[in-house]
């Protein structure tokens, strides 16, 4: 079977961290596999544990805005509202390293 590349780009190192180590497990003998069975639960669990952390907020934006964000975010294939946390992400990791 030929293994299929696919390029991430990655939100931050614990995304990267996660994705990598999906990399290495044969899910054609995960069924009966203790080992990779073990290995996607971790997964999942850390991938829980990060999606609890999220916060929910509730921004006003001008409608001309709104649809130049809309229009951006489709052409780059995301719904506005993770192209929005996309922004919010960079703007938060390069304003942290100040």
């Amino acid at each position: 079977m030929m293994e299929q590349k696919i390029n991430f780009d990655y939100i931050d190192d614990e995304e990267k961290e996660l994705i990598e180590s999906l990399k290495d497990i044969d899910f054609e003998k995960v069924e009966n596999d203790i080992e990779n069975i073990k290995r996607l639960k971790k997964a999942a669990e850390l991938y829980m544990k990060e999606k609890e952390k999220q916060k929910t907020i509730t921004l006003s934006v001008s409608a001309l805005d709104f649809e130049k964000i809309k229009a951006i975010a489709d052409k780059k294939g995301l719904s506005y509202q993770a192209f929005i946390r996309d922004i919010l992400h960079e703007v938060a990791e390069n304003y942290g390293k100040v």
